[in-house]
């Protein structure tokens, strides 16, 4: 794997492994990105390695994996935005070694994930991942699970990005078109999608379109964390063709429907428009 674009459009979420723990070289490599993975919120997301057999951790969409990763973040605002770009980061990194992951959230025994991963008081533990080498050949179970949420499909792109106000179209060249492709293939929970941007004034403005039954004391708001993915990838590909992007949290504004809510915003370079 070589380019950004190609890791997001080739990452697939796993949850058939083949059984083998990771080689020390990429246990080590995990490891060392993993004591700190920043994002433009400046909110700590603390990650831990977890051993499935030593804790005895389990998820029944799962096979053969041996090693999860649970990430945790303190309880305040944007920490579910935040806690999905750190995640995200990781996520891409292990795909480019070819380490395969899936974002868990309920399929889990909560408390014995969260007592293997040492949750503070305070913090909220949203998702973990198992990391592990693929399987040659998937479960029957996530073969199903694939075709029930249509996990290879995404919203056109005409539903998701607008000009100057909300469901106005955008229209953006080459090389925005690239970066708004990668934020499209962004993952999200049951492959909802529901970011939303809309281009005015030199900056791109990230709305969360919200659907009931993503929120709780435990996990935040799941949709928020898909946001904040989908940030991640805008800003990775940004960052990939050598520009800075300038993160702010300031409402401009627009017009919404009821059921949106507004994020942040993105300014990018006059050259990357």
């Amino acid at each position: 794997m070589d380019t950004l674009t190609n890791i997001i459009k080739s990452r697939k979420s796993v949850r058939t492994y083949d059984g083998n723990a990771l080689s020390e070289a990429h246990r080590k490599d995990i490891e060392e990105y993993i004591k700190d993975i920043p994002n433009p919120f400046d909110i700590p997301v603390r990650f831990v390695l977890m051993d499935a057999e030593e804790y005895g951790l389990s998820s029944p969409v799962l096979s053969a994996e041996c090693l999860y990763v649970a990430g945790m973040v303190a309880k305040k605002p944007y920490a579910d935005v935040a806690f999905g770009y750190s995640f995200e980061k990781l996520v891409l990194h292990a795909w480019s070694l070819g380490i395969g992951t899936v974002w868990i959230g309920g399929t889990m025994k909560r408390e014995a994930f969260e007592n293997a991963a040492g949750l503070k008081a305070g913090e909220m533990m949203p998702c973990v991942s198992p990391l592990g080498y693929p399987a040659t050949k998937k479960s029957i179970k996530e073969t199903m699970m694939r075709k029930g949420i249509s996990t290879d499909s995404r919203i056109s792109p005409d539903k998701l990005f607008f000009e100057e106000k909300w469901e106005q179209p955008l229209n953006p060249d080459d090389n925005m078109s690239e970066i708004l492709d990668m934020v499209r293939w962004a993952p999200s929970a049951v492959n909802k999608q529901p970011w939303r941007i809309v281009h005015k004034d030199g900056a791109y403005h990230f709305y969360e379109k919200k659907d009931k039954g993503y929120t709780s004391d435990l996990t935040g708001d799941l949709q928020k964390i898909d946001v904040g993915i989908a940030l991640c990838h805008f800003i990775l590909g940004l960052e990939h063709k050598g520009k800075k992007a300038d993160l702010k949290i300031e409402d401009p504004g627009i017009k919404i429907p009821a059921d949106a809510e507004y994020i942040a915003s993105v300014t990018v370079p006059e050259c990357c428009k």
